[in-house]
């Protein structure tokens, strides 16, 4: 994605427009790497968020607020004891590096106004939020990097701070003519590589939408561009840094098929016809909001569910494993009634057997045809036969036992697909306890100790009003899948549920009236959604009203049978916004 150094140009004047002047009222650190501000300006009040996380380093103007843990952590505090009160005087960048400083003033212990430095650094797995003081020497970081960890560069309280310079880049607000036409004719790899691998904050999206203004091949190797189109993409490269420079932005977020793809502080020319939509945006950190938000929620639960995926995936691994050995042994079973038809037939014409003989033809009455029955030399008709039935019953019992394990292999495999379908919905650490309950319940992770507390479940399931104004529930896990459907819904209530798939239990409200085309609709693209199948481009649904459901005797929470229904094909989609309380 475009969160190149352009991105933050945008987001660091936006910043500084907003918060310049504003006085910190609160410092939160909700996660390990991510800190959230509060910020008084005049009438207005902020809050902007900083992550340093390795996967999804940000920072934006956020409205959502985050619950911070019981003890805040130690640089937490040690911003609180510096800057708490503290005035923001600017917000920058420096040159078009994924960094953006807030120079902050505050009173030390004397009373005396003092300058210090919150610098964030946006940079893969290399992110951090750094303090330093006004001697640019590191007070303290979010995250340590000791000399074990960088060769290049330590992170440490008592180090002097610097940019890290692993790769000569030009500066693309002092590069010259001479200097872009330069590396550009010595470059043997593609002109949009070209681009982004030798000028500092472009990224190859953003490389790939200046060819497109200049006409260039992106793919061509930059040592076969002509002087003329080394010119044109020059004068094309300058404009955008002269909107850049005066602040002109305008963000963008590029959709394909309703499903974002990409954004930029800029617009993007290259993403033209097809299935691509383009959304403009008056706020950049609106555009990073909307974009991230899901993505970093499922980032953070993915991280704190990791255990419990694990203990899911394996128990399925080794479920799979005996539900195949089983079905080969099941198929072994299958050849049984041709013993105990040898036996009846042997019993039947044993009397023509004179002995010694190793096979006997004779007619099966069964089929009306002759059959060739195999025989010990050593033993009589009336021993064969039994031999024969003794193989039959033997068989049969393998049968009978290895029919129920299978049953129960299948549900089992049912029930743990259901349970890893409940993570992938899982979206707050709430979520997450009843699903672990769960596991718990059923034997697949120890039990609490006795003196050990249940945990309190706050989770509940989604709740929905569709645009004719009924009320859906959809459940998160099993425990609230059986909660919607037989505690919520009443008799006459509708149900929907992905065919054949694990998914949630989708609850319509109907109270008593009639429900619109339009809201089973609604109702089947949330079940479609809330489902394994989430990602096809139709999922069938079934749907009924409550009455028809039956809970599965001993069976595991929120399964259930239904013998008459309807079908339906959705498409897997959320459109509607989830309900207040």
């Amino acid at each position: 994605m475009a969160f190149d150094g352009i991105m933050i140009a945008g987001l660091a004047k936006e910043l500084n427009d907003a918060l310049t002047g504003g006085r910190i009222t609160k410092i939160a650190q909700p996660e390990k790497d991510e800190l959230l501000f509060t910020i008084k300006n005049y009438r207005d009040t902020y809050r902007l968020l900083l992550s340093a996380n390795p996967g999804l380093p940000l920072i934006y103007l956020t409205e959502s607020s985050k619950q911070s843990p019981m003890t805040a952590p130690n640089f937490c505090m040690l911003l609180r004891k510096h800057i708490g009160g503290g005035r923001i005087l600017s917000v920058s960048q420096p040159g078009l590096e994924r960094i953006i400083h807030l120079e902050i003033e505050h009173l030390d212990e004397m009373g005396d106004l003092c300058r210090k430095r919150l610098i964030v650094e946006m940079m893969g797995k290399h992110s951090n939020i750094i303090f330093v003081d006004g001697e640019d020497r590191i007070i303290d970081s979010i995250r340590h990097v000791s000399a074990q960890l960088s060769s290049v560069r330590e992170v440490l309280p008592g180090r002097t701070y610097f940019i890290p310079q692993t790769v000569e880049k030009f500066d693309p607000f002092s590069v010259t003519e001479e200097e872009f036409s330069g590396f550009l004719k010595s470059s043997s790899a593609p002109a949009s590589k070209t681009l982004y691998t030798h000028l500092t904050g472009i990224s190859p999206i953003m490389a790939e939408e200046l060819c497109h203004m200049a006409s260039v091949d992106a793919d061509r190797s930059a040592s076969m561009m002509s002087e003329a189109e080394i010119t044109h993409l020059h004068r094309m490269f300058t404009l955008v840094m002269d909107d850049v420079r005066a602040g002109h932005f305008s963000p963008v977020m590029i959709l394909e098929n309703q499903t974002p793809v990409e954004f930029s502080a800029l617009p993007l020319s290259c993403f033209e016809g097809g299935n691509y939509e383009h959304v403009s945006y008056d706020s950049v950190s609106r555009l990073l909001e909307d974009y991230y938000a899901s993505k970093n929620t499922v980032s953070r639960i993915r991280q704190k569910s990791v255990d419990l995926r694990k203990i899911v995936q394996t128990a399925l691994e080794r479920n799979y494993k005996k539900y195949d050995l089983q079905l080969k042994q099941l198929k072994d079973t299958e050849k049984r009634e041709k013993y105990r038809i040898y036996g009846e037939l042997l019993n039947t014409y044993g009397y023509e057997l004179t002995g010694g003989e190793k096979e006997f033809t004779c007619f099966n009455y069964y089929t009306n045809e002759d059959i060739k029955i195999p025989l010990d030399p050593q033993l009589t008709a009336k021993e064969n036969a039994q031999k024969h039935f003794d193989r039959y019953n033997k068989l049969k019992r393998t049968y009978e036992a290895l029919s129920k394990l299978t049953e129960e292999t299948a549900a089992q495999i049912e029930h743990l697909e259901s349970i890893s379908a409940a993570l992938d919905i899982a979206l707050k650490e709430e979520d997450l306890t009843q699903i672990k309950e769960e596991l718990q319940e059923f034997g697949y992770i120890k039990k609490r100790g006795p003196g050990q507390k249940k945990a309190r479940v706050t989770s509940r399931p989604f709740h929905y009003i569709s645009s004719d104004g009924f009320h859906i529930y959809v459940g998160k896990n099993n425990y609230q899948n059986e909660e919607v459907s037989f505690k919520i819904a009443g008799s006459d209530d509708w149900w929907f549920h992905a065919k054949g798939i694990p998914g949630s239990h989708v609850i319509v409200k109907s109270e008593g009236k009639e429900l619109p085309d339009r809201v089973f609709e609604e109702a089947g693209a949330l079940a479609a959604y809330y489902s394994k199948g989430r990602n096809s481009e139709k999922v069938e649904v079934d749907y009924l009203q409550r009455r028809g459901l039956k809970k599965v005797t001993g069976g595991a929470p929120g399964f259930v049978i239904y013998h008459s229904n309807y079908s339906l094909m959705a498409v897997p989609k959320l459109e509607l916004k989830e309900a207040d309380g």
